[in-house]
Parts: C-alpha cells; structure tokens; sequence
C-alpha cells in the first residue's frame, strides 16, 4: 500500500490532531439545538400522493441511484430544500441549447 503524501499545513494538522491539541467548543446548549433541529428536519409526518410523467419518475430514478438513496428520501430532500430556500438550480446558469436545425 503507497504511503499519502502530505503537505507541510498537512503534516502540521495532523501532528496537531495526533498530539491532542483540538478542543471542540460545542456547548451543550448548541449541541441540544442541533440535535433538535435534526430531530425536526428528520421528522416526516405528513403524506401525499402525486402523479408525474413517467420520463421525470425515471429521470428521478436514476439520480437517486447516482447520489446512493431511495427515490422517497431524494424527492423528499430536494422539497425541503426548494421551501427552506437552499435549493439552486445549477442548469439556470447554463447558456441556452442551440435551436435544432
């Protein structure tokens, strides 16, 4: 097996890490909000029914399987993420296809 090789802020990091020198400064009060705001995002209790084309349901497959998860889990995290405000379309700053000749 071929050793890592390391840069100098590598090898300073890990001689650090090695000889104990991190301390977490995670409090308790934000470590208990934390655990609660994963508690809420994990928590799903609401149902629903949709119908879509069967072109998105596969297209929908496909990326579930590239990213490793269930369809349900990957439908739900891109919901989430379009109400929370994160989701970002990275196709909308792709130029625009040549009409077809």
């Amino acid at each position: 097996m071929s050793e890592i090789k390391l840069d100098e802020f590598e090898q300073e990091l890990l001689a650090a890490y090695e000889a104990d020198e991190f301390k977490s400064e995670l409090t308790l009060a934000r470590k208990k909000m934390l655990m609660q705001a994963a508690e809420n995002t994990l928590t799903q209790d609401k149902r629903m029914n949709i119908r879509i084309s069967g072109r998105d349901w596969d297209a929908i497959q496909r990326r579930a399987l590239e990213e490793g998860m269930p369809c349900q889990a990957l439908i739900a995290s891109i919901l989430h993420k379009y109400v929370s405000g994160s989701f970002r379309d990275i196709t909308a700053k792709k130029p625009p296809k040549a009409p077809l000749r």
